[in-house]
């Protein structure tokens, strides 16, 4: 998959981490149901693993599932094998070039963005995206104007619209969106929420 293309597309990656694994799965495939096709399943999430394939089987193949809080290279075999399309990490991660899925590597200062492109970072998970805001996103582009940026870390609605007015390639959102629906929450108020998100990024696009 070109990972670029399909976040520049969804414009909103869903981050999904919670405790009980049918709750996460229903999360999941709720978001898919209302338009919020992009997800990452974290490997915090109790049975992560099982989470994910059951994700692809019911979305299919083309289905963008990644996993997130990859930390190590046998974190991303076991994720890979799982059906993960990509993975996402939240620092510089050593040895996951080759994987076989595109990586989405966690970065903040510019060292660690230029070592996260050399180790073949598809594109840049800005976190934690909170510490420096919006105007921190746009002096990274600066010197990094073709870098792809999706800031992660407290991205609330209106946040999420100010940063892809600003450059970003998409946001990632865990708990302003998710809230406790992985964890067993009503899933009638991820919808509302869901619903608020993609309104604020219809504003963005107006």
């Amino acid at each position: 998959m070109n990972l670029v293309e399909s976040l520049r597309a969804h414009r909103l990656l869903a981050i999904v981490r919670g405790k009980d694994p049918a709750a996460a799965l229903r999360t999941v495939t709720t978001l898919a149901e209302v338009g919020i096709a992009a997800v990452e399943v974290s490997l915090t999430t109790t049975d992560a693993l099982t989470v994910i394939e059951r994700a692809r089987a019911e979305l299919g193949p083309d289905a963008l599932i990644g996993a997130g809080t990859v930390r190590t290279p046998a974190d991303a075999a076991r994720a890979v094998d799982a059906g993960a399309s990509c993975l996402v990490t939240p620092a510089v991660v050593d040895g996951l070039a080759g994987i076989g899925v595109p990586v989405l590597m966690g970065a903040l200062t510019p060292t660690e963005i230029e070592r996260a492109l050399a180790l073949g970072g598809a594109a840049i998970k800005l976190f934690p995206a909170s510490l420096g805001g919006p105007d921190y996103l746009s002096a990274l582009r600066s010197p990094f104007p073709d870098v792809p940026f999706v800031p992660v870390g407290g991205v609330d609605a209106p946040a999420a619209r100010d940063y892809l007015s600003r450059g970003a390639t998409a946001v990632g959102v865990g708990s302003p969106l998710i809230g406790d629906a992985a964890d067993g929450g009503d899933l009638g108020r991820l919808r509302e929420r869901a619903a608020r998100f993609r309104a604020a990024l219809a504003q963005d696009t107006a």
